[in-house]
């Protein structure tokens, strides 16, 4: 691993790399802070590597920039959002605003967000959700190169598929926030493994013949194999759900054969917005009192032996990113290496970025 960098030099340096690219300041500052935040809260395989694959797709035309989120329809609770395969935290965020504005007037938003490039840590929406008090519900599906096996199967047939739930802070709780891939492991860990000559542990992955392995680098093959479900049926039963809900429902665009292309990355999502506050009851404290309850009581759950205690979603993230900004990010050498080979082709000193 290399680093660690100091958050704001590898903003600078993204920054930098995304305005020469073709991006507006407003668009790369956004995507920029995204992918380093992404980094800072652990999620490293949304994060700073992403910046090859938006080279990539710049490349062969399968990501444009300077793409806005452009409404297609807007039919109370119902909004659907175009995105035109513009960088997927600039449509994703807009999506996510225009959908808070409809929940606050009017309870609810089902957000139909469809045909945008990588929207990165699914997150950072719910904690646009959390900052307006509100929940967020979001089932995304991935379409690029299969990674994951259906439960039973010997081959790659679904993306990594992630699901995000978001609940606002309480009086005596920070905010609850679930985000997961459906898959066993991610893509990225893979890669950082194979890079290092490491294997991964066992029940994650499969070879080309549907054999379980330990090794990373059958990910990376021609013919692949694949990463399980997380939990067997019961992730793989997600997964099929982000599938239907985000792809075939809300973007018209599943992870068929027929709409995979060399290179090309394409998010959709349904969510769901939801005004806590029309829905529960308002005696005794309402929702907020309950669910502090609820925490609390999984708080006083006895650790096991040796372990350091329950933790509750979205408590790891926060812990990272204090960590982060005490100590700096670090990241894998091919991270590493890609910046500083973009960024040099672009005509950058990158030490000097990353120095400050």
């Amino acid at each position: 691993m290399s680093g660690p960098y100091a958050a704001d030099r590898l903003v600078a340096l993204l920054d930098a790399i995304l305005q020469r690219s073709g991006s507006s300041p407003e668009e790369a500052a956004i995507v920029a802070a995204n992918l380093v935040d992404s980094d800072a809260t652990g999620h490293a395989s949304h994060g700073v590597c992403q910046i090859a694959v938006y080279a990539k797709s710049l490349e062969l035309g399968h990501l444009q920039p300077n793409r806005h989120a452009r409404t297609v329809r807007d039919e109370a609770p119902f909004l659907v959002v175009e995105g035109d395969v513009g960088y997927g935290q600039v449509i994703a965020r807009e999506a996510t605003d225009l959908a808070i504005a409809r929940a606050k007037a009017g309870g609810a938003c089902v957000l139909a967000l469809r045909n945008a490039h990588h929207i990165g840590r699914v997150g950072a929406y719910g904690e646009q959700c959390i900052a307006a008090g509100l929940i967020g519900v979001f089932f995304v599906n991935v379409v690029s190169r299969p990674l994951a096996a259906p439960h039973g199967g010997g081959r790659p047939r679904l993306g990594t598929n992630p699901i995000c739930i978001a609940v606002p802070a309480t009086p005596d709780h920070p905010p609850f926030l679930l985000d997961f891939a459906t898959s066993a492991v991610a893509a990225n860990k893979c890669r950082v493994a194979a890079a290092s000559g490491r294997e991964v542990g066992d029940g994650l992955l499969i070879d080309e013949r549907g054999a379980p392995t330990r090794d990373p680098g059958v990910m990376f093959r021609d013919p692949t194999g694949a990463i399980l479900p997380f939990g067997g049926h019961k992730g793989y039963g997600l997964a099929l759900a982000c599938e239907i809900l985000a792809g075939a429902l809300a973007g018209g665009l599943p992870a068929l054969p027929e709409n995979l292309r060399p290179g090309r990355v394409v998010n959709n999502a349904l969510a769901f917005l939801i005004d806590p506050a029309r829905v529960a009851d308002a005696g005794n404290g309402g929702w907020q009192a309950l669910t502090d309850a609820v925490l609390d009581h999984i708080h006083d759950t006895p650790p096991v032996p040796g372990g350091d205690g329950v933790l509750v979603p979205g408590g790891p993230e926060r812990r990272s990113r204090a960590l982060a900004a005490e100590r700096g990010i670090t990241l894998d050498p091919d991270t590493v290496r890609a910046l500083h080979d973009i960024g040099g082709a672009l005509g950058f000193d990158v030490p000097a970025f990353l120095r400050g």
